[in-house]
């Protein structure tokens, strides 16, 4: 009889975790070369399992292929390890044994960067050499992204006409790592030729059997192979707590939903896997279940609020003015408050607060951006750094940003911690600006990262960062494009100091839907020319600027000379782009205040003549 013969009327028992009890014996290195190194250790594990109650036992196999091997050097011997694998699990195995030839993802949490030509590669090695020693199935396990389980199914279906067992491995309780709903993961899994689907690692039975709740049983056959329970850390080990008489309670609960075939992933052991073949004995297969939907977790509401145009909405209409001014990076702020109070005051549109800009401390952004907000009624715009947050603490930092009704967001990779003046921190950059500006867009739909339900649609207006002071023009514009593609509203710009250059960055720009804030920064002084020009990087003064601050004799005429290199910047920059971006030097906000003013009585004047050549027209 054939594994799937007796799925059709069976229950059957997988094994447990092989590295669980490897790493138990205080073996920590590559498990799959132990095959040829210490082939009695994989042996023992073997036969313990299948002692145990296991009628189903795999190969110790599951990064036995090119790309996994090669970080220990040991690429070379796929098809050894692979050959004693499969022999050490038949040694094991007794007659009414299946012996499935497990392949595991390479492809991890959080990350695509593997090539799937590559993945293809190394999968059609490690197939072949379990298909010539005639295993009884194949089982691919842990597989986090759906398009690469999806490929490596099809070739396998091609290849052979074995038992295929496929099974994903959940980013959150019903959900990949890529949104897709675990019950249409299934589908697609199993429209791709794989003749049982199932689920494994990363989450304990308690979050797998919720998850199964809402998968429908179909022709195919189900599996499961949750963790133990959640991992603990003590003295510098990762343990498993659960006990087995939970394990034997879990099967049962993972039958009523359908499931044939049970094993257990990380953290199990003999122990569990004897408990769960004691829970089934006997028992018949779920043939019919109700499925469950989670009906919170399908709603979705728009966030109902009155809100002012968002400062891409702006923008594309008429002039519009934001000034960046940064967090103080001491605790006195009562010099900011004053700042954003005048700036306010003379009608800015919003205030731009960077992320611990130069990888410096400063107050959190978010704090002073909340408190200009309650005490003077200034709309703020808040920059998201990917360099100080992890994927969770992004993601909760967007939720706090909304939950303050804070929805104006620029996304920035941040500048890396080696730049700053804390030389032990070190940088996070779990994702990049892009990736964040896709999961800002997301949370517009309702979803959080791994595409689970916020409830409630946020209201995020997303700029990116432009920096159009670099060699080779077109490739920032490149970079420009693909934000726009991953859903950047508009994009604000480093500064320019370059009139014949604002020409240039408009007819480069002025295919893209989005609007463009051009960043215009006043010089303070001739040291503060010097060091953006030979110290900044894409920043180039021309020699005209730099001469005009070198003759200024004091700190007034610095000043002066810094505001009129702005205004004359402004000047041209002011029928080409409707976005203006103000960086207010040093806390200076009286210089930016006044450019301001000279943004507005210029707009003024421009409205009066569009009106008289209006009246003229009648």
């Amino acid at each position: 009889m054939s594994l799937l013969e007796d799925l059709e009327h069976k229950i059957l028992v997988g094994d447990g975790a092989m590295g669980t009890l490897l790493y138990s014996y205080g073996i920590d290195q590559c498990f799959e070369a132990l095959n040829l190194s210490h082939p009695d250790q994989v042996l023992n594990v073997h036969q313990a399992y299948v002692h145990a109650g296991s009628d189903v036992i795999q190969t110790n196999t599951y990064g036995a292929n090119y790309s996994k091997l090669s970080r220990y050097g040991l690429e070379d011997l796929v098809k050894e390890i692979n050959k004693e694998g499969v022999k050490l699990a038949r040694k094991a195995a007794t007659d009414s044994t299946y012996v499935l030839g497990t392949i595991g993802g390479i492809r991890g949490i959080n990350t695509r960067s593997t090539p799937l030509d590559e993945i293809k590669r190394s999968f059609r090695e490690q197939l072949y050499c379990l298909l010539l020693e005639g295993v009884d199935g194949l089982l691919l396990e842990t597989y986090y992204d759906l398009e690469e389980i999806i490929t490596v199914l099809k070739i396998a279906r091609k290849e052979t006409n074995l038992p295929l067992i496929a099974q994903v491995s959940m980013h959150e309780p019903g959900i990949l790592q890529d949104g897709t709903s675990l019950a249409a993961a299934l589908k697609q899994i199993e429209n791709a030729g794989a003749d049982v689907t199932g689920v494994n690692c990363r989450l304990g039975p308690y979050h797998m059997i919720q998850s199964l709740e809402q998968v429908p049983l179909s022709g195919r056959f189900l599996s499961a192979y949750p963790n133990a329970s959640l991992p603990d850390y003590e003295e510098g080990r990762l343990v498993y707590p659960t006990a087995p008489d939970y394990f034997k309670q879990s099967a049962e609960a993972l039958r009523q939903q359908g499931v044939r075939l049970i094993g257990g992933c990380c953290g199990t052991t003999p122990e569990h896997i004897a408990a769960a073949a004691n829970a089934l004995k006997g028992l018949k297969p779920i043939t019919t279940k109700e499925v469950t939907v989670n009906e919170k977790e399908a709603r979705i509401i728009d966030f109902e609020e009155e809100r002012l145009p968002h400062l891409h909405e702006i923008a594309r209409k008429q002039r519009s003015v934001i000034v960046e001014l940064d967090p103080p990076k001491k605790l006195s702020i009562d010099k900011y408050l004053e700042g954003t109070k005048a700036l306010q005051e003379v009608g800015v549109d919003a205030i731009t607060l960077a992320d611990n800009s130069l990888a410096s401390p400063r107050i959190c952004n978010t704090a002073m951006a909340s408190t200009i907000k309650a005490q003077h009624n200034v709309r703020p715009l808040v920059h998201v750094a990917c360099r100080d947050r992890n994927l969770i603490g992004l993601q909760s930092h967007l939720m706090g940003l909304h939950t303050l009704g804070i929805n104006q967001v620029l996304a920035v990779t941040g500048d890396p911690t080696k730049i700053g003046d804390f030389p032990g921190a070190t940088s996070v950059y779990d994702v990049s600006s892009f990736d964040l500006i896709r999961l800002m867009k997301q949370f517009n739909q309702g979803r959080s990262y791994s595409g689970k339900s916020l409830e409630i649609k946020t209201s995020f207006s997303i700029a990116a960062a432009f920096n159009p002071n670099v060699r080779h023009l077109d490739r920032a514009v490149e970079r420009l494009e693909k934000k726009q593609q991953c859903g950047a509203d508009y994009f604000i710009s480093q500064p320019i100091y370059n009139e014949a250059q604002l020409l240039e960055v408009y007819e480069a720009t002025k295919h893209l839907t989005c609007p463009i804030y051009i960043g215009i920064m006043p010089l303070t002084s001739y040291r503060n020319a010097e060091f953006l020009h030979n110290e900044v990087p894409g920043i180039k003064l021309s020699d005209s600027i730099r001469n005009h601050m070198l003759h200024a004799k004091d700190s007034t005429q610095s000043i002066e000379a810094g505001l009129a290199i702005a205004k004359s910047l402004i000047d041209a920059a002011f029928d080409l782009f409707n976005g203006i971006y103000l960086i207010t030097p040093f806390l200076r906000y009286e210089l930016t205040v006044e450019l301001t003013r000279y943004i507005n009585e210029k707009t003024r004047l421009e409205e009066e003549r569009k009106n008289r050549n209006g009246l003229h027209l009648i």
